[in-house]
């Protein structure tokens, strides 16, 4: 979505407040948090499979600081009227994590949103996803929402056996999981350098660690050809900063990827 720097303005988005219905620990590394309560009744659901809302939590130092925290919505189920969100942790690493993994039914927490940007075009030919971790609950909902003939490729990058999950597809759609426990910055890049390239109009959503998709953006502009129209392409994150320093570093040219 193209925006007028000189004219267009963001509407702010509403902060909605919500509460622990219940969790679930998805493998060692995700937790998903199904967030429900009166405060639903304000979350206006969007088409996009990536949406994503600002977590709003609090810093533990003694100044008890608000800070934000990005997160991909994984589903809505309007008839229960819950929201399900998937936190990768680390143990006591970071702030999002942590608290998920204590969350427990009745806590409160509240979130603004939500945005988003890309959803799968049911016209295309072929699709390919790409992401580590913090990309899988956008590319789950992606595959959930393919039509049932779609056909291409997702590629998960994940430390460990131990992070796969079951996945929902179309029969078309070949789930590939790439196991690197070291990350390597061009890992990702590397099986879709090899990848048996789908034919025609080809949708790409490739999401997760900075430096790693700047290493997929050679491969789909330079290398493969793509339209820029055709392609999803963003960091989640970045090694070694945290969340409010990736965040700042988007107006930066090391933060940029497109």
């Amino acid at each position: 979505m193209a925006l007028s720097s000189r004219t267009a303005v963001r509407p702010p988005r509403p902060t909605i407040d919500l509460e622990v219905v219940g969790t679930e620990r998805l493998s060692p590394y995700l937790v998903r948090v199904v967030l429900g309560g009166e405060g639903f009744a304000a979350f206006e659901d969007r088409p996009e499979t990536d949406k994503y809302v600002k977590l709003k939590f609090t810093t533990p130092s003694p100044e008890s600081l608000p800070v934000t925290r990005t997160y991909t919505v994984r589903s809505v189920d309007h008839e229960a009227r819950t929201l399900a969100i998937d936190f990768v942790v680390h143990g006591d690493e970071g702030l999002a994590g942590p608290w998920a993994a204590r969350a427990r039914p009745g806590d409160r927490l509240s979130l603004m949103g939500p945005g988003g940007g890309y959803a799968p075009d049911a016209t295309a030919d072929a699709h390919v996803l790409a992401g580590d971790l913090s990309a899988l609950p956008a590319i789950s909902a992606a595959l959930e929402a393919l039509p049932a003939d779609a056909v291409g490729h997702a590629i998960i990058e994940v430390d460990s056996d131990a992070a796969i999950l079951p996945l929902h597809a179309p029969d078309g759609v070949r789930i590939e999981w790439a196991i690197d426990p070291d990350h390597a910055i061009d890992a990702l890049a590397a099986v879709l350098r090899q990848l048996d390239w789908p034919e025609g109009d080809v949708q790409v959503f490739a999401h997760g660690e900075r430096e790693s998709m700047k290493a997929i953006r050679a491969v789909l502009f330079d290398e493969r050809g793509l339209d820029r129209a055709r392609v999803s392409l963003s960091g989640y994150w970045a090694r070694g900063r945290t969340e409010d320093r990736f965040q700042l570093e988007k107006r930066e040219p090391i933060g940029r990827i497109l």
